[in-house]
């Protein structure tokens, strides 16, 4: 085996600890520091990716409470829909009986009033009827002097006795 001689290995050791010291002086804070920085960024990188999380979670549940709230504003304003639409139906059903009432009592009320005018037309031709039948009559009993005479007496012996 070959070993190498003590000034090589004195060599070796003095360049060794030259080029720790020149690292150590040099190199190792900047590559301890790159390195750190590095962990730090990774660390920051990570926790803006929990933040990150947390708001899409956050976002997805406010987005779900929206529309969670919006279903029943929908639902509500669904519901005083129908309500008014079956008020308004409700209404234009009662005021169409009461005016429909309106429109039969009139009718009644018109019909009333021409029977009662068509009865008062008939007792008025009745009665019309009634004078020229009892005008043709007395005119036939009447035409002769005699029968004449004794109505009057017979209207006036009426009229005493009362």
């Amino acid at each position: 085996m070959i070993e190498p001689g003590i000034g090589l290995l004195f060599w070796m050791t003095l360049t060794f600890i030259i080029l720790l010291f020149l690292l150590a002086k040099f190199a190792w804070k900047p590559i301890l520091n790159a390195v750190n920085d590095r962990e730090v960024t990774i660390i920051d990188a990570l926790n803006q990716a929990k933040l990150a999380k947390q708001e899409m979670a956050q976002l997805k549940e406010d987005n779900e409470r929206i529309l969670r709230e919006a279903r029943a504003e929908r639902d509500g304003i669904l519901k005083e829909a129908r309500e008014l639409k079956d008020k308004i139906v409700n209404e234009a059903k009662d005021n169409a009986k009461v005016e429909g009432e309106k429109l039969i009592a009139a009718a009644r009320q018109s019909i009333q009033s021409e029977k009662l005018a068509a009865m008062a037309d008939i007792k008025n031709q009745i009665g019309s009827l009634s004078v020229l039948i009892a005008e043709n009559i007395l005119k036939e009993k009447l035409d002769d002097n005699g029968a004449q005479n004794a109505l009057v007496e017979n209207i006036l012996n009426k009229s005493n006795l009362n």
